[in-house]
């Protein structure tokens, strides 16, 4: 074999070695990633819930095993374990870690449960409710947020989650009623179309009030009266469709 043979061999071989070792490389660079991710999580349900009035010990379970980064952009997973809501595009947001947890917290999930939430976003609630009830069936306004949280809800393999896309406040009637219903938008007032979709001893969790600044509250339904409790305050983007804010 002569010596350009060898030395072409040489590169070729050199090449592959290189290929090899950026893998390797890679993979640890991914474990290490997964590792911190889970340190920070862990770290953000210790500090940021459980320190303050989260009790419940199957949300924390939840919030300590849902993986947050996964439903981010990548340009903000180094932020996905903060205190804060985080932007997902298209004008919307990821909730605060705190709120996804009081307002988890408040529909008192037993783990039977068939629940309606109003607003996919990114997919992370609906991941939260998906670990807590029986099913889950959520409604996104948005398409292309609805397939991103579908493919993303798949591939971390929840199979008890049902998907719309279209106007949430009228809710999802042929499906109903819901022990359990969860609204992650504000809105002007409390739909009707909610209350009506609600099961006896159900509870609807939803934002309510001016357009950039709500009232946290929990509905409980009492045969034909619903019991009112004051839970929170807080700041959701507007609820649009027909039943709740139209769009400026």
């Amino acid at each position: 074999m002569g010596k350009e043979a060898l030395r072409n061999i040489k590169h070729i071989l050199k090449k592959i070695y290189l290929n090899i070792g950026n893998k390797i490389n890679f993979k640890r660079s991914k474990i290490v990633d997964e590792q911190d991710f889970n340190r920070e999580r862990l770290t953000m349900v210790e500090e940021q819930l459980r320190r303050r009035d989260i009790f419940n010990s199957q949300v924390l379970e939840a919030m300590a095993k849902v993986p947050r980064h996964s439903f981010v952009p990548p340009e903000y997973k180094s932020a996905a374990y903060e205190d804060r809501p985080l932007p997902i595009g298209e004008g919307q947001t990821i909730s605060q870690p705190y709120m996804v947890a009081v307002m988890t917290q408040s529909l008192e999930l037993k783990g039977g449960e068939r629940v309606l939430e109003i607003g996919t976003g990114s997919g992370y609630q609906t991941a939260i409710l998906a670990e807590l009830s029986r099913e889950v069936f959520t409604i996104e306004r948005i398409s292309t947020l609805i397939q991103k949280a579908r493919l993303t809800l798949q591939e971390l393999g929840y199979r008890n989650i049902y998907f719309l896309a279209g106007d949430g406040t009228k809710g999802w009637p042929e499906k109903a009623p819901f022990e359990g219903i969860i609204v992650t938008a504000g809105a002007p007032e409390i739909p009707q179309t909610f209350l009506s979709q609600l099961a006896e001893g159900g509870r609807l969790v939803i934002p309510v009030g001016p357009r950039y600044t709500q009232t946290l509250y929990k509905v409980t339904r009492r045969g034909n009266k619903f019991q009112e409790e004051d839970v929170t305050g807080c700041v959701f983007v507007p609820l649009l469709g027909d039943y709740g804010w139209k769009e400026e």
